[in-house]
Formats: C-alpha cells, structure tokens, sequence
C-alpha cells in the first residue's frame, strides 16, 4: 500500500521522516554514541527513502516512485516499446503521481469512497474481461511483483478517481439543443456505414492564460515532437517523453473510438490520413496536439438509421449479504435456472419467491427495453447475446446478481425523444476528452506542489 503522510506544519516533515526511518542513520542519533580514543571517519548518512514532493498536506516518497517506475518499465518491455531514459521516465511519473493524488483528495474532501463490495465487483469484473478466474488473475499480478492488496487499492483510487472526473466534468459540458439539431441532420444525411477510429495522441499542454513566450516555448516542444517521428523515432516512446494527456504513459494510445464520439477536431486532423502516419500539429485551448492514426475499420450500425432492437426481458435478481456471500448467491441463481429449465418452477414463480427487485410481484417482467435503457452495462450485454427464451446464467451488476430471460424481440422506430437523448449523449461523449483536459489542467494549477532536493 502506498506510503501516506499527514501534517498540519510543513516544518514537521523531516521529523517525521526521521521517525518513519527515512533515513538509516541520523547525525543526532550519530552525537550520542560513546566517544572513542581513535577518531574514525565519520561516515556520511545513506539515503534509504526521502520525500521526492509534497501534493497539498500529503507526500510522495522516492520508494513509492522507483516502484512505479520500475512497473512502467516492465510495462513497456512487455509490449516492446523501448522505455525512455529514466529521467525523462521519473518526470513523466512525477507529474501523473501529483495529479493522481490531487484527484483523490479532492474527491475524498467531496466525501467519496469506495466500499469493499464495490472493489470486489470490479476486480471480478476485470477478471472477467481477461478471461480467467479472480484467484487466476490475483496469481498473476503476484507473479508479476505486485503484492495483492497494493493492486486492490490502486484500483480502489481508481475508481475513486473516476468518479470524480466524471462529476467535475460532466458539470462543465452544455449542448445546445442547436448542436443537436445539427448532430441529427449529419446521421440523416449519411447513407454509408460509420467508422471507428484506433488513435493515439500527443499533448503539449499549454497554460491557463500563457504568455506569448510560453506558447511560442510550448509550439517548438510540439515541433520538435514531429522533427523526430519525420526521423522514424517511435510515437509511443515519444508520448511517454513529452505528451502532458491523461494517455501519456500509456505511449499515447486512446483506442478504437466511433467517428462521431471524437473530437470534430481530431477527425479533421486525421481525414487524409492512412494506419501508421501522424498528424501536423493542431491547435485547441488546451494546448498543441499530435495524432497517429493506427487503424480504422466499419463498424455494424448504419447511419441515419431509425430502426432500434427491442427487448421484452424478465430477471431474477438476489443480492450478497455478509450472511449470504456471492458464492451461495451464484450458486442458488444456478439451481433456480436448472429447476426453471427443467420445468420444475416457472421463472415468473421464481422471481416472486427470490428475487429482491421492485419487479418480483410482475414475474420479475421489466417490459420492453430500448438500447440504453439497461441501468447498467453488464446487464445490456448479457441480454444482448441471449436468444428468446433462453436464461442467462448469473451476471453480476453493481446491484448484485441477475437470472436474465428474453421473451420476446422486435425492431421499432425510434420516437423524436430518444433520438434526442442519443445524440446530446453522443455529442456528450465528444465533448468529454478535451474537457478533462481543462479540468485537470485546472485542478494541477490549484494544487499546492513542492519539489522537495534530494540530500546527496
């Protein structure tokens, strides 16, 4: 678990670092020891930790970077991307470390916190995503270096970080019931297939209200950005040297995204671009930007289609308690489903005799679902790849754990409403990224940060 600190004064840092035993020796310490008849050297102290920089009223140690930096490096050997020298690498890890801390204060100060049932359900989560039990993937990561309960709490701050981001910047996006209209017209007028886009990206970030000189200081680090990918240097090497966005470590790679869930912006920097080549430079508020386009393929939906897929859908749900833990939860929705099948118990009796959800007294009936009216994602999904009549086996949600039926299917017309509410999402979603880029550009320039000099 990383290492935290807590003052009031900042004039008690050293002598809490003295009792935490950052140091191994201690000139004071030193004074007390019996005089001898021979005078020896006097030997210098040897650094064993020290305060690399103070985020608000908290630290970060040399020994909590130099393990970051040392999963980074693996990290990137792993997927053959040749790691930058280690100064270039420890500035880089710095500045994500200051605003990786100043998220979680600001979030835990708003009274956010993630329980242990929340963790729980996102580590199964990402085990399941990976294919592999929850203990395969605990293996794994130990294998890897990494003690469990470290990983559990970085994806703790995770989470708690993402939750923040979401309130903060979702609270600055407007759309205009203008940009709508437009947005609609766009997906009407469109008769070919829509695309997504694999992007990877560079920032320069620029200054809230910079100076002449600092732009014209930020436009030559960019250019010199693309003097040495012309030279064939590697664009992911040089996103974790230079780039200032949240991807930066991760050598800029954004991902596949759909074409009208990008940045205006970055499509029309990208247009004329084939897989493997980068961009000139662009300009925003935010800053100088670089793309590579890495691929673009056509994806299943039509544009300007009116058609939607609905789903008539029942569900059983039960929820873990600390007396009924998920195994038993699991296990008990997988005896409900072979009686159901087996024609044993109609799943509509079922539902009304386990199931927790408001619906129960209905069957567990939930009517007919238009796509995104699921509350949560997994629940969509696993609907989604079920045939009529077919049960699903347990899902687990944020809510707990589902038996999921489809009764019935039909495609229908989207009314004016929903097809409103899609597109202010959309444009929501292309509006998102650079709006993070300001928030957190805001939230670093609000955070007190001392770079503390290493004693030599």
């Amino acid at each position: 678990m990383r290492q935290f600190f807590f003052m009031k004064q900042r004039t008690l840092f050293s002598l809490i670092a003295v009792s935490a035993g950052l140091f191994a020796q201690s000139p004071a310490i030193a004074q007390l020891k019996p005089a001898t008849s021979v005078s020896a050297p006097v030997s210098k102290p040897k650094l064993v930790n020290s305060i690399v920089v103070v985020v608000n009223d908290e630290v970060i140690t040399r020994q909590e970077l130099n393990e970051q930096i040392s999963a980074l490096e693996k990290r990137l050997k792993a997927q053959g991307t040749q790691p930058p020298n280690r100064a270039e690498l420890e500035k880089q890890l710095v500045e994500r470390m200051i605003l990786d801390r100043a998220q979680i204060q600001l979030a835990k100060e708003n009274g956010m916190r993630v329980d242990d049932l929340t963790l729980d359900r996102t580590l199964v989560k990402m085990a399941e995503q990976n294919k592999m039990s929850l203990q395969d993937m605990r293996n794994q990561i130990e294998r890897e270096g990494t003690p469990y309960a470290k990983f559990r709490e970085e994806i703790r701050d995770e989470i708690m970080m993402q939750r923040i981001r979401d309130r903060e910047v979702e609270s600055k996006l407007f759309i205009s019931e203008s940009e709508v209209d437009n947005y609609l017209a766009q997906e009407t007028a469109g008769k070919a297939a829509k695309q997504e886009l694999n992007l990877a990206h560079i920032l320069v970030r620029l200054p809230e209200n910079a100076t002449a000189e600092q732009i014209a200081a930020k436009r030559a680090r960019a250019e010199e950005v693309v003097t040495k990918l012309q030279a064939g240097e590697d664009f992911g090497r040089l996103a974790i040297t230079y780039s200032d966005s949240a991807e930066a470590l991760k050598g800029g790679d954004i991902g596949w995204r759909e074409q009208d869930k990008i940045p205006q912006l970055f499509l029309d920097a990208v247009a004329k671009l084939q897989p493997g080549q980068a961009s000139a430079i662009i300009r925003s508020a935010n800053g100088f930007h670089i793309l590579k386009l890495n691929g673009k393929r056509t994806n299943d939906g039509k544009a300007g289609s009116d058609l939607v897929q609905q789903s008539r859908v029942r569900h059983i749900l039960i929820k873990p308690t600390q007396i009924v833990p998920d195994a038993e939860v699991r296990q008990k929705l997988a005896d409900l489903k072979k009686k159901i099948e087996a024609g044993q118990i109609s799943f509509e009796d079922a539902a009304k005799a386990n199931s927790v959800d408001s619906s129960a007294a209905k069957g567990g009936e939930l009517g007919w679902i238009f796509p995104g009216d699921a509350l949560v994602p997994e629940f969509e999904q696993a609907m989604n790849k079920l045939k009529v009549n077919e049960i699903s086996d347990p899902v687990q949600t944020q809510f707990g754990y589902h038996l999921i039926q489809v009764l019935e299917r039909k495609s229908d017309e989207q009314s004016k409403d929903r097809k409103r509410a899609a597109a202010r999402q959309a444009l929501r979603e292309r509006k998102f990224d650079e709006a993070l880029q300001e928030w957190l550009r805001e939230l670093r320039d609000k955070t007190y940060v001392e770079y503390r000099t290493e004693e030599k």
